[in-house]
C-alpha cells in the first residue's frame, strides 16, 4: 500500500497524537462514531474501545478492505464495534452508513476536501452531536474565525449555520506518513441551532457565496450580480439592516440570513 497524493492521504502514525484527537473529541460510551478516511487504521483503534461503535467511510477500496483485518489482528475483542463503509464522504447518505446513527465525527481529514466534507455531514447527518477534525492548519483558522478578521469568509459562516466552531491545537508533521509541507491542526465543533428563519438554508448560501466573491468590494457591489442591480442590493441590505458600505467579513450568519429573508420578501 502507498499513499497516493490524488487522495490527499498522508496518514496518523503516532499513538500519542490518535489518542489526543480521542480525548479531545468528546466522544462517550454511548457514541456512535463516524470516522472519515481511516487510512490504516491508527485513529480507528484508538476509538473503538472509547465508542459504542465506529462507522468508518473509506474511499480507497484497498485502505476499506483491509481496515476490518487490521482490527482483528490488534484489537480483536473489538472488531465487531466496527462497520466499514466503502465510499466518498462527500457524496454519502445518512442509509448508507447503517442503522446506527452517527453521533460525533472524529476524522484525519485531506487538505483539498476538508470543509466540503463536515458541511456535507453536518448538513447530512442532524445526529451529529459534536466532532474533532484534524485539518490543514488553514483550513482550521478559516473554519474557526470569527467576523472581521482576514481569516473569516465562506467556510466560516456556513460551518457557524451549523455549529459552534473551536480550534483545539496544532499538530507536528512528524505525526504523519508521508510527512506533509503544509502544518496541520485540531478543529473542534458543537451542533447548535440554525438562525430562526423563513427562508432555506441554500437560499442564505448563495448571498454568502456572492458577498464573498469579491471580498474586497462593498455589499452594494458584491451583491449587484444576485440582487440584479446595486440599487437593488442597497435597498435589501437596508431591508436588512445592513450597511451597504459593509464588506461580507464584517457581517455574522444571522446578518446573511435577514439579507436572504429580505431578498424573500414580496
Amino acid at each position: 500500500m502507498r499513499p497516493t497524493k490524488k487522495l490527499g492521504q498522508n496518514f496518523v502514525h503516532d499513538a500519542n497524537t490518535v489518542r489526543r484527537i480521542v480525548t479531545a473529541s468528546g466522544v462517550r460510551p454511548e457514541d456512535v462514531a463516524l470516522e472519515v478516511g481511516p487510512g490504516l487504521g491508527s485513529l480507528t483503534l484508538a476509538l473503538l474501545p472509547a465508542a459504542r461503535s465506529v462507522t468508518a467511510v473509506e474511499v480507497d477500496p484497498t485502505l476499506a478492505g483491509r481496515l476490518p483485518t487490521t482490527v482483528h489482528e490488534h484489537a480483536p475483542s473489538l472488531a465487531d464495534r466496527l462497520h466499514v463503509v466503502e465510499a466518498d464522504a462527500m457524496r454519502v447518505r445518512a442509509k448508507e452508513l447503517g442503522p446506527a446513527a452517527p453521533t460525533v465525527l472524529v476524522a484525519n481529514l485531506p487538505y483539498n476536501v476538508a470543509v466540503p466534507v463536515v458541511l456535507h455531514l453536518l448538513a447530512e447527518l442532524p445526529s451529529l452531536r459534536c466532532g474533532l477534525v484534524m485539518v490543514q492548519q488553514e483550513v482550521a483558522e478559516r473554519m474557526s474565525a470569527g467576523p472581521g478578521g482576514r481569516t473569516y469568509g465562506v467556510p466560516s459562516v456556513k460551518a457557524a449555520w451549523f455549529a459552534e466552531v473551536q480550534r483545539v491545537g496544532p499538530v507536528s508533521r512528524s505525526v504523519f506518513w508521508p510527512v506533509p509541507n503544509v502544518d496541520s491542526g485540531l478543529v473542534s465543533f458543537t451542533r447548535t441551532s440554525p438562525p430562526s428563519t423563513t427562508v432555506s438554508r441554500a437560499e442564505v448560501f448563495r448571498v454568502v457565496d456572492a458577498a464573498f466573491a469579491q471580498r474586497r468590494k462593498t455589499l452594494r457591489s458584491a451583491l449587484s450580480s444576485w440582487a440584479g442591480s446595486g440599487a437593488e442590493a442597497e435597498r435589501l441590505l437596508l431591508a436588512a439592516d445592513v450597511d451597504p458600505r459593509a464588506r461580507g467579513e464584517q457581517l455574522r450568519v444571522s446578518d446573511f440570513t435577514r439579507i436572504a429573508e429580505a431578498a424573500a420578501t414580496p
